[in-house]
This record gives structure tokens, C-alpha cells and sequence, in this order.
């Protein structure tokens, strides 16, 4: 299993989905999420891995 992480929600994915997959599947748009896995940003494409937790982290964006 995978362990997803977003605000101050965790649950938990099959593992082998897509990072893409599992955005969408929670109903996020996958255009305003980023993913970490390790400290380190990984693209949609990723595919999860048996053990993985995965934080998704909305993007901000604004200013002038």
C-alpha cells in the first residue's frame, strides 16, 4: 500500500498507480497539485511503490 498525505488527510492507494491517478482518483486537479515523495518533487507519471508515502501539496500562485 501507499500512504497519500494532503493537508490533514492521509489514506491509503494501491500501489503501481500513477501519481496522476491517484490526484484525479481524490478528486483533485491535477494541474494545482504537486507531489513529494522523500523531500524530493516527483512528476504525475511516477509510478507508486509498495511502502511509498506520498504528500500532495496544493500550488499558490498570485502577486502582480
Amino acid at each position: 500500500m501507499v500512504n497519500v498525505i494532503y493537508r490533514d488527510k492521509t489514506w491509503q492507494v494501491q500501489a503501481g498507480s500513477t501519481v496522476r491517478h491517484i490526484i484525479e482518483k481524490s478528486g483533485l486537479n491535477p494541474e494545482s497539485i504537486l507531489a513529494v515523495r522523500k523531500g524530493k518533487l516527483i512528476n504525475d507519471a511516477t509510478l507508486t511503490r509498495e511502502g511509498d508515502t506520498i504528500k500532495l501539496v496544493a500550488v499558490v500562485s498570485g502577486g502582480s
